[in-house]
């Protein structure tokens, strides 16, 4: 029978993702609220040490000046209430505001309240404060990832704080201007050891080029893809979208691959290779498997992009 979205989840089972980031988003949200917020503080205080540094200037922050504004005039109590708000997912402006940003913004509001934490400016965590056993466990688990598993717990850690947006109803997304794709002059083309499939050449070419309009194409109809530690995204409007929202200025560096029939005239293919983000620059790349089934029409049926759990992960290739 044709694949569905739940069967082709299955393709190349073996590949081993990073278990140890949902295992320690799980267990950071197990933290009390002021364990969370102290975690995130001394978290951005060992940005550059044991922790990936940010490229702070990725961000387009202009979206989140008014609600930096208003924090810094603030006393540093209504400063750590807006924390514990957001924390909370209580349902307050500020929150309901955050809860509309794209990650990018979330992390670069984060991010300047560390800065300012630092500077005086925004309330700190209090002078001796100790971390709980299980956050400073936690802690000691991000300072011991690699890089790219500690750009994602950074990530996962912020990105669903604010209020729920599920329940907002009706809201408008705010995320960085999209930009033009690039001049067909200015795109490099990736070379992928093992595969020449002129469909998955052209996933990894036109993302590095910002055309998605021209990516979607290559997806077929009910087509889904499913992003690290997610479930799947289903529908090419669906897709498009987050491409749009979350994908930009990303580079994909896939080294090699493998090729095989499937079922019903599909054909699976996977992909590793290093992914560099704009939040944390070119000199971090998180390893990274695409998981392609592809119509026997060669149309992208389902992609899932996997967080590798080790280097070594990169090697493997089995089914």
């Amino acid at each position: 029978m044709p694949y569905t979205v739940d069967s082709a989840r299955g393709i190349f089972s073996k590949t081993l993702a990073a278990d140890i980031v949902p295992a320690t988003i799980a267990r950071f949200n197990q933290l009390s609220i002021e364990d969370q917020l102290a975690w995130i503080w001394f978290a951005y205080l060992e940005m550059g040490k044991t922790v990936t540094i940010a490229a702070p200037g990725a961000a387009r922050m202009q979206f989140a000046e008014p609600i930096l504004a208003q924090i810094r005039q603030m006393s540093f109590q209504e400063q750590t209430q807006v924390m514990f708000d957001l924390a909370n997912h209580a349902d307050t402006p500020i929150c309901r505001t955050y809860a509309t940003w794209s990650v990018n913004i979330k992390l670069g509001f984060w991010f300047q309240l560390g800065q300012w934490m630092e500077q005086g400016i925004v309330a700190p965590i209090p002078a001796g404060y100790q971390l709980s056993a299980n956050a400073a466990a936690v802690l000691q688990t991000l300072r011991e990832a690699d890089s790219g598993q500690q750009i994602t717990i950074l990530r996962n850690s912020v990105v669903d704080m604010g209020f729920d947006i599920n329940k907002l109803g009706t809201y408008t997304r705010i995320a960085e201007p999209l930009e033009a794709p690039k001049d067909v002059s200015q795109r490099s083309q990736v070379k992928i050891e093992g595969v020449n499939n002129p469909v998955v050449l052209a996933y990894m070419n036109n993302l590095n080029a910002n055309d998605f309009d021209t990516l979607i194409g290559l997806f077929a109809e009910g087509s889904a893809l499913q992003p690290p530690f997610q479930r799947p995204i289903v529908g090419k409007d669906a897709i498009l979208r987050f491409f749009k929202e979350d994908c930009q200025n990303l580079v994909l560096l896939p080294e090699r691959g493998v090729i095989e029939p499937a079922d019903e005239g599909y054909t699976q293919i996977k992909i590793t290779g290093k992914v560099q983000t704009p939040w944390f620059g070119a000199g971090v790349g998180m390893n990274i498997a695409w998981r392609f089934l592809l119509t026997p029409e060669n149309k992208i049926f389902f992609v899932a992009i996997d967080l590798l759990a080790s280097p070594k992960e990169l090697l493997n290739l089995s089914r």
